[in-house]
């Protein structure tokens, strides 16, 4: 007959250690893609903020010319 400690006790022990760690996997990507996103939404807002000052800079290097005319 087959061992009777092994699939009471070991047996749901595994599964139990593989699902956890297969659960904290799929939880850790998940983390790592709403990282992601937020990276990438931060970068977008910097780079319009680094078009307004490029246009601030070329609007006062203009106002600057004018002055010394």
């Amino acid at each position: 007959m087959l061992n009777q400690p092994f699939f009471q006790v070991t047996l749901p022990l595994m599964v139990t250690f593989i699902a956890t760690i297969w659960l904290a996997q799929w939880s850790q990507n998940k983390r790592f893609d709403s990282l992601e996103k937020r990276i990438d939404e931060i970068i977008k807002r910097l780079d319009r903020i680094e078009s307004k000052l490029e246009d601030f800079a070329h609007r006062i290097t203009t106002l600057e010319a004018g002055k010394w005319r």
